[in-house]
This record gives structure tokens, sequence and C-alpha cells, in this order.
């Protein structure tokens, strides 16, 4: 059975939490702090990590940075009362896959927990994948590395899904809401937040200004399409 990690300093939460994904048929690795977290995550093999940013005694950002140094390839979803555009933006710059605001619906939050965990399942049980080659770009799915001119370039796991599905349709507009269905899962209009940022997040690993816009474009009102030409 996958096991889901759920981290928030109010434990009437995280014992909600735990019943939900407890019922929906996963196991709940519960903690009310991060260093109980990063032991449950070192003994266990969670699939999805579900945390909460106003955490003691130090914050969610911390435990965000230190899980996502850990494994480049964990779903982290944050569950957080914070609402900003800087925060949501700041979560997913650190490394976070989806950002879901409290008060949240339980349907909703098990569905973005299924996405997740279905996808890593997906992801263990898939043959290994060739090496993918566009252009200048080099996708090593084995080292989780994007190579272009031959420069390295480390990949989260969002980031390389989001990468290797431009890469399989360059050239071509691919919709905002086919990206958001395939990436991540989903698609509604939290989940599109989420590619934004993660876009531009990936821009900026790329070497992109956010203006110029040399790879990774951005076609108003339709899509992203990738371009790999000079």
């Amino acid at each position: 059975m996958q096991e889901i990690l759920l981290v928030d300093d109010e434990q009437i939460l995280v014992d909600l939490l735990a019943f939900i994904v407890e019922q929906a048929g996963y196991v709940p690795l519960v903690a009310t702090e991060p260093a109980g977290a990063i032991a449950l995550f070192e003994k266990k093999h969670p699939v999805v990590a579900v945390i909460d940013l106003n955490l003691r005694p130090w914050d969610g950002f911390d435990l965000l940075a230190d899980l996502r140094r850990r494994s480049a390839a964990l779903p982290i979803i944050v569950l957080t009362a914070r609402s900003s555009e800087d925060d949501k933006v700041r979560a997913l710059d650190m490394g976070a896959d989806d950002y879901v605001v409290k008060p949240f619906g339980h349907r909703e939050l098990l569905a973005r927990i299924r996405a997740h965990a279905r996808r890593v399942g997906g992801d263990r049980l898939e043959k290994p994948v060739a090496v993918l080659e566009v252009g200048s770009f080099r996708l090593d799915p084995s080292e989780r590395t994007l190579y272009v001119d031959g420069v390295p370039t480390r990949l989260t796991g969002t980031e390389f899904r989001l990468l290797q599905y431009l890469m399989r349709h360059s050239d071509s507009v691919v919709p905002t809401e086919a990206v958001a269905k395939h990436v991540w899962g989903f698609n509604d209009e939290p989940a599109r937040d989420v590619v934004r940022v993660t876009v531009h997040r990936l821009r900026r690993k790329l070497g992109d200004d956010g203006e110029r816009q040399r790879f990774i474009h951005t076609v108003p009102g339709v899509g992203l399409r990738l371009r790999t030409g000079s």
C-alpha cells in the first residue's frame, strides 16, 4: 500500500487528513513538526508529501527545501492557509509540485493526492525510457538531467515531466489544459496557476530571462510551444 506523508502542526487537522487518506486506501505517515517529518521520510517510502507552511520550530518552506534536496522525484503538495501570490510562487519556486489553499474540499485534495500517487506508481512500473533528443536538448530520464549543448541541468520530477511533454510536441502549440492534465493529472484554475509558475522556474533553469523566451514560448490564450533551434 502506498504511503502518504502528512505534516501539519494542528493535531486535529492532521488526524483528519490521516482519516481521509486511510479511507482512500493509503497508509498515512503523520508528523506535526519538521524533524519528525524528515525522520519518517528517511525511514519509510512515501509516494506523496502533503505539508503545511506554518510549522515550528522551522517553517514549512525550510521543510519543503529539505525534502526537495533529499528527493527530486517526491511529489510535494503544499496545503496551507497562506493564499498570497508571493507565498504560492515562493513554494513552487522551491520545488513544490502543487499548492492547495485552506479551507479545502476533501475531494479536491484527495483527487490531487491520487493523481500524484498514480503518476509515481506509473513511473516505477514503466520500462526505462530512452534518452530524448530534440535540437540542442538532450533529456536523460535515468539521471533526470537535461543537457543543453552538453551543459547539464538537474530537474525536479515535475520539471522533467513538463519538459519531456513539451519536447515530444516540440514546435507545436500545446494547450495549457493538456499540459496540466498530462503533467499534474488534473485541469482546473489552481493547476493552471501551477503550470505558469513551473514554466517560469523551468525557463530560469534554461537561462531564459522571461521576456525573450528563447526556448519555451507562451502563446497567449492558447498554451505553450517549445523551440529548440537557435
